[in-house]
């Protein structure tokens, strides 16, 4: 990439990562620090931390769909307003009840597809997956701080005091959005039912369905795995200790990652490396079913799923730039963020009913089967080229 494009893939995915640091914060702290609220149950739990994916997924394409028609900048700052409004509803709730509405509001700011899509009009087409992995692994190291951070705040300030902060980054993300150039876009065309199925072809399907089960099963996780590290005294119970098990993890996974990107980006081996990851993830799931959790098993087993999710994180929107038409990726990229939150909310709704009626573990089971199926599909994939330009 040249200076330019550079500079403004790093704006991008600065905003990106900002929103998706704040709205990760909760994963690593909620199911813990969840009882201090009124009317409390592990279903309400998992609905708080997934129902943010329910209005997210609503509300992808008509964001993405209305950034092809107005432009992506006025839309990026009206995603961001309701961002706030739902962290500061949540900031100020005492019931879980009222957590779960702050939430939904915080999904309401859906513009991950009208920033992907932005993205994807100032690069040129043949550095658009370079600049796609580097936003990918932006958001994965956002995910990753936010495991860090998340618990320091939480303890110091309270999970109030972490919505607040979480308000605060909003408004970050809004300042670097208006660095950003307007751009009205050349493309117009109705939100009819044949341009709908442009976006809906059995590749772009099977890059929908991967995301829909690595967020999914990523959600589901963040329901089991902060109870897991307490109940096997793996950190200490207020989970400020948390750092001695993610930072190592974060730079392993990192580390992990790379060869399977270079692999699929450089070599063009990303159905080899999509079931490769695939299959890694599958393994962590069933080793976290059946292992006994020491820090060192637990940390491998972590470990293992993160190499998995970070690489997938990468590979998934560099691979959807490349098969979208250009006058549609608003609208695919839409479907595609549509995809990723809508099994975030299902992720919530399922961990948290599995969790409150077979036993935490269970949900494991539930994750390894999502991921078989995953990889089953994902076996039908073929090497495509671009056919966007």
């Amino acid at each position: 990439m040249n200076k330019q494009e550079r500079f403004f893939a790093l704006k991008i995915s600065s905003i990106m990562a900002t929103r998706m640091f704040g709205l990760f914060m909760i994963f690593p702290v909620f199911s813990v620090y969840a009882t201090q609220y009124e009317n409390t149950t592990p279903y309400l739990i998992g609905l708080a931390i997934g129902i943010y994916g329910l209005t997210q997924a609503l509300l992808q394409i008509p964001f993405g769909y209305l950034s092809d028609q107005i432009g992506r900048k006025p839309m990026l700052i009206v995603g961001l307003i309701i961002f706030f409004i739902g962290s500061v509803v949540a900031a100020n709730a005492t019931d879980i009840i009222g957590v779960v509405v702050g939430r939904a509001l915080q999904g309401g700011g859906a513009i991950s597809a009208v920033l992907m899509a932005f993205l994807a009009d100032f690069v040129s087409p043949d550095q658009r997956a370079k600049a796609n992995a580097f936003v990918g692994m932006q958001i994965g190291m956002a995910f990753m701080l936010s495991l860090l951070i998340g618990p320091l705040i939480t303890v110091n300030l309270g999970i109030s005091g972490l919505f607040w902060v979480i308000a605060g980054l909003s408004i970050v993300a809004l300042g670097i959005v208006f660095t950003l150039p307007y751009v009205k876009p050349q493309a117009q065309y109705t939100l009819s039912i044949s341009n709908i199925k442009q976006v809906l072809n059995t590749n772009l399907l099977r890059l929908d369905f991967s995301v829909f089960t690595l967020h999914l099963i990523l959600t589901c996780a963040f329901i089991v795995m902060p109870i897991l590290l307490v109940e096997n005294n793996i950190v200490a119970t207020d989970l400020k200790d948390n750092w001695t098990m993610y930072l190592p993890v974060m730079l392993v996974s990192f580390v992990g990652m790379l060869p399977m990107i270079i692999l699929a980006e450089k070599y063009h081996k990303h159905k080899t490396m999509i079931l490769t990851a695939i299959s890694i993830m599958i393994m962590s799931q069933i080793l976290f079913y059946q292992t006994p959790l020491t820090y060192t098993t637990f940390f491998i087993l972590l470990t293992l799923f993160f190499i998995a999710f970070n690489a997938m994180e990468a590979m998934l929107p560099s691979l959807i730039s490349k098969t979208a038409t250009t006058d549609k990726r608003g609208l695919a990229m839409g479907m595609y963020s549509t995809s990723q939150f809508l099994g975030a909310f299902i992720g919530g709704v399922f961990g948290g009913w599995i969790y409150n009626t077979y036993g935490l573990n269970s949900v494991f089971l539930f994750t390894t089967l999502m991921a078989i199926i995953w990889w089953g599909i994902m076996l039908t994939m073929q090497q495509q080229k671009p056919t966007g330009e």
